[in-house]
């Protein structure tokens, strides 16, 4: 686990709540639902002059997040054969 993260925080969502994190989080492309709320919780704590200022509008891709390691080819999908597509 990572040394930055060692608390966790158990939080129940109604579905309409669970709804609007995967939507949140399926649309800005990221790789877990605790990264989309731990994204969210930056926002609101930046909206509240709490946290840091946030850009919403970053392009935040899940290899970003820590989360996806690339390996020397990047993420690269290769054919059944075994060669990588153009």
């Amino acid at each position: 686990m990572n040394d930055l993260r060692a608390e966790r925080l158990q939080v129940m969502l109604s579905p309409e709540e669970l709804s609007a994190v995967d939507d949140f989080r399926f649309e800005h492309r990221m790789p877990t639902r605790a990264a989309a709320v731990r994204e969210l919780l930056k926002f609101g704590l930046a909206a509240a002059d709490i946290g840091p200022s946030v850009d919403p509008s970053a392009g935040i891709k899940s290899s970003e997040f820590g989360v996806f390691g690339r390996g020397p080819e990047g993420h690269t999908p290769t054919k059944p054969d075994g060669d990588a597509e153009d």
